[in-house]
């Protein structure tokens, strides 16, 4: 890249972000009180972004006005775990009804057996145990993987984020909870399959890259885990705590592979904090606690009223095979169509159904690596356009559908992104 072009992006992003600074100064007060109270204000690592982040105060359906008045569309739906929209009425009531009954209740409760078994009928699990996150799901997992094969090497992926104590972007984090891990190409066959050696104790895999850009696993990736695991006798766990909403029964009823245990959360828990795991019962009854050697799986707000009565009433009520089947096509649309307005330009979207990713790439992007190879600065260019046009969505270019996002809210993206490609086009040549 030239010098010249270098500093004509890195001057529309200095002019994007004072625009940016003049029309949000609410959310910069807000920001500078918590930096009092809060390390560097913020007590989730990514929602932050220089300048300094946007402070929501209200949404309804797929909208959003923030700190200042200014309205966006929500393209973002909390990673994933927003499907609903916000305060859907259905979801709103069972919450409801729930308060009226009494919270914290320190007993089993009569919502969370209907509500575990909607879910094992949803996912083909045997036995499903709640959690109070998507992160809490994974560590639960891995633990009782690697207690069932009696072995302590785990297989995760480059790129992958299987919570804020298991992720591997860049490698990995000094935050990790310290398994023993090999991290494996993904979507490499070539590399990955002779590592499952018969010492391995699973192998931890997203059937798409979430966090990590939206990349889909190629299905002959998939089955040679499944293959291969089989053969050393280590266990296969899907990590579906986003791709879950893909299909009606995840995206692994897609794919064909069936993994031994499988993790969830995100959307599952009605827009409330929640987290699950299952699968093969004669892996999870070893946490029935009418064994003599049954393993411990406590945890105050697992079984709280309030997301088993959210989570049961979303995804029985709401979120039917009719629904997952229609979202998930209108995001396959809007993907194809923003490409297609994208043409030749260095800009892409990946991704499945209802999950997409920007990156500001040429080439095909089929792993994190592919991804790395991005302008950084580019895509930060097109998040701060998109907050100018009212689209509301991830600072990486992650976005999700929710359910109320309608045809005129993927026009108002389309009309975006392409008014970035005219304004911006000088940039992109």
């Amino acid at each position: 890249m030239s010098a010249t072009r270098t500093a004509e992006i890195d001057a529309a992003l200095n002019d994007a972000k004072e625009l940016y600074l003049a029309r949000n100064t609410l959310s910069l007060a807000r920001y500078l009180e918590a930096t009092t109270v809060m390390p560097g204000g913020n007590t989730r690592t990514v929602l932050h972004y220089a300048p300094f982040p946007l402070a929501m105060a209200r949404a309804e359906g797929c909208r959003l006005w923030d700190a200042d008045g200014h309205p966006y569309i929500d393209f973002l739906g909390d990673y994933t775990a927003g499907l609903f929209g916000h305060s859907h009425p259905a979801i709103r009531a069972a919450v409801d009804r729930a308060l009226d009954a009494g919270i914290s209740l320190g007993a089993s409760n009569m919502a969370e057996a209907r509500f575990a078994r909607a879910i094992c009928e949803r996912f083909g699990l045997q036995r499903v145990r709640f959690a109070n996150s998507g992160t809490e799901a994974n560590l639960l997992a891995v633990s009782l993987g690697r207690i069932f094969t009696r072995r302590k090497t785990v297989m995760v992926f480059d790129g992958s984020y299987h919570g804020s104590l298991f992720g591997f972007a860049g490698g990995g984090s000094p935050m990790n909870v310290p398994f023993e891990t090999i991290v494996a190409p993904y979507n490499d066959i070539r590399k990955t399959r002779p590592l499952i050696a018969e010492n391995l104790a699973l192998v931890l895999v997203e059937p798409m890259i979430g966090s990590g850009g939206c990349i889909p696993a190629t299905p002959d990736f998939l089955e040679m885990l499944r293959e291969e695991t089989t053969r050393a006798g280590a266990l296969l766990i899907f990590d579906e705590v986003m791709t879950s909403r893909l299909a009606y029964g995840g995206l692994q009823s897609v794919t064909g592979v069936q993994p031994d245990l499988t993790t969830l959360g995100k959307y599952l828990g009605g827009g409330l904090s929640f987290g699950a795991f299952g699968g093969r019962g004669g892996i999870m009854d070893r946490f029935d606690p009418r064994r003599r050697d049954a393993l411990p799986h406590a945890g105050t707000f697992n079984n709280n009223v309030l997301t088993m009565a959210a989570g049961l009433a979303g995804l029985t009520g709401v979120y039917t095979p009719e629904a997952a089947v229609a979202l998930n096509a209108r995001g396959d649309a809007l993907r194809a169509r923003l490409n297609a307005l994208c043409g030749d330009a260095p800009l892409q979207f990946t991704g499945i159904g209802s999950m997409l990713a920007v990156h500001a790439a040429r080439g095909p992007v089929t792993c994190p690596a592919d991804a790395a190879k991005a302008d950084r600065r580019l895509e930060e260019l097109f998040f701060f356009d998109m907050l100018s046009h009212g689209i509301w969505l991830a600072r990486r270019g992650m976005m999700a559908l929710s359910l109320p996002i309608g045809d005129a809210e993927c026009d108002a993206l389309a009309a975006a992104v392409e008014a970035f490609l005219s304004a911006r086009r000088s940039l992109l040549d």
